[in-house]
């Protein structure tokens, strides 16, 4: 059967890649709010097509696309498959070679807004599930779909449509196909991501700034003494001084070490690809803080003056961007009553101000059962073993799967490489694009056991 399914693929293959030009070619920029929903409602289109019965599904932001065949298998498991319609904004246009959202393929690859962030992986789970029903009739597991419309805003809806949904949206598993494969083109498999809390740092000294000379040697530099502040929060080993910081941290298990065991490591590969001069650390601490430490990050200071013509004056204020990369089992509340705690012993001048929604970190276990099923179907739909990565170091809103919904959340990346999502020139390799359906018919095969 499965043969026969990959087969139909095949001979498919110029319509879905209509399909996925008509996608790209709707705008569906959430941080301006264009063209959003009505991707939402071509979205809904496609998937009813495709045989799947799909809501849109209002938020006070943008709209959730929910799709399920009816006609459940009560014995065999329910994936739930999430991705994201919405995309980036294009600019720098100048630096585009075709329209971002005027989907042109050159040498083998689709290039437009959203090709590979998100549109056509999470297109990839809706034309397999068609392939079944066109030559099957049904898919031999249960299948649902849940597409955000906010993931590149991030996603400040998605918790609260979650809590109010649990029923509509219960399943064994959900598995996100998102970012891209290794640079190797070797399938990658995660199994979580760290949190990202993001506060700002201020300081004030006086109620103006003040000249440098006439004043200089006898008031404070509000730059000099929120610098002198944030060297109390690190050490020269980039270990973070905040009493507690790492207490709620969890060791990676024998068999997490043996994953990282197995992961690719070039020191001078690495470094040209991060642009930086080398990395420091050897293989096992590399993954280790990549994957299971927390960070503590100034993403800028801010105060004074840097314009190009001299001004002698000593800042009155100053503010640092700070952001916590957090690991599992870290709790958000719990790490900034420990920041204000350490700010109180340090500096009660320091004012702390929470910037935006955290996203908290997330887990799944990769030595379950469902998890080595994916593993195994993965690496039979590619032909080799995938890179199996206990976690990730960037942040999704995976918790929702893992602390609201209670379901495992596999992540199974689809997209080349260079995918340049985010960037101009974002592509798909259109081999991708096939090579996803072939995976989720893998997938499904593997899950129906």
């Amino acid at each position: 059967m499965k043969a026969k399914l990959k087969a139909r693929l095949k001979e498919k293959e110029t319509e879905h890649l209509e399909i996925f030009k008509t996608l790209v070619r709707q705008k569906s920029i959430s941080s301006r709010n264009e063209g959003v929903k009505e991707c939402a409602k071509l979205l809904k289109s496609i998937m009813e097509d495709a045989g799947i019965t799909t809501e849109i599904y209002d938020t006070p932001g943008q709209p959730v696309v929910y799709g399920e065949l009816k006609g459940n298998h009560p014995d065999k498991p329910t994936i739930l498959f999430y991705g994201h319609y919405d995309v980036q904004p294009p600019e720098p246009m100048e630096k585009w070679l075709s329209e971002p959202f005027e989907p042109t393929v050159r040498e083998g690859r689709l290039y437009g807004r959203g090709t590979g962030d998100n549109k056509g992986q999470l297109l990839t789970h809706v034309l397999a599930v068609k392939a079944y029903l066109d030559l099957v009739g049904e898919v031999p597991v249960n299948v649902k779909f849940i597409f955000d419309g906010e993931e590149e805003i991030g996603s400040p809806n998605l918790e609260e449509f979650v809590r109010a949904h649990r029923d509509l949206l219960k399943t064994d598993v959900v598995l996100t196909s998102d970012g891209p494969l290794h640079d190797s083109g070797s399938p990658i498999i995660a199994f979580g991501v760290r949190g990202v809390m993001n506060f700002d740092f201020q300081i004030n000294t006086a109620n103006t700034d003040n000249h440098s000379g006439n004043k200089g040697g006898v008031i404070p530099n509000a730059i000099w003494e929120m610098v002198r502040f944030l060297s109390t929060m690190m050490d020269e080993k980039d270990r973070v001084l905040v009493e507690g910081f790492y207490d709620n941290v969890v060791e990676p298990t024998a068999y997490e070490k043996q994953l990282i065991s197995d992961l690719p490591f070039n020191k001078e590969g690495i470094a040209r690809s991060f642009g930086v001069e080398k990395i420091l650390h050897d293989k096992e601490r590399f993954y280790k803080r990549l994957l299971f430490l927390p960070t503590l990050t100034i993403n800028g200071i801010e105060g004074g003056h840097i314009g190009p013509e001299s001004k002698n004056i000593i800042p009155c204020e100053a503010k640092a961007k700070m952001e916590i990369r957090l690991v599992y089992d870290q709790d958000p509340e719990d790490l900034i009553q420990k920041i204000e705690e350490h700010m109180k012993s340090h500096d009660s001048r320091i004012i702390l101000t929470r910037v935006s929604e955290d996203m908290r970190p997330s887990r799944t276990s990769s030595e379950l059962e469902i998890s080595q099923k994916i593993i195994e179907a993965v690496g039979k739909a590619f032909g080799e073993k995938p890179l199996i990565y206990p976690a990730m170091g960037g942040s999704l809103p995976d918790y929702v799967w893992t602390r609201v919904l209670g379901a495992p959340s596999i992540m199974v990346p689809y997209a080349n490489a260079d995918e340049a999502n985010h960037a101009p020139n974002e592509n798909m390799s259109l081999q991708c694009f096939y090579q996803g359906m072939e995976s989720d018919i893998e997938i499904i095969e593997g899950l129906k056991k």
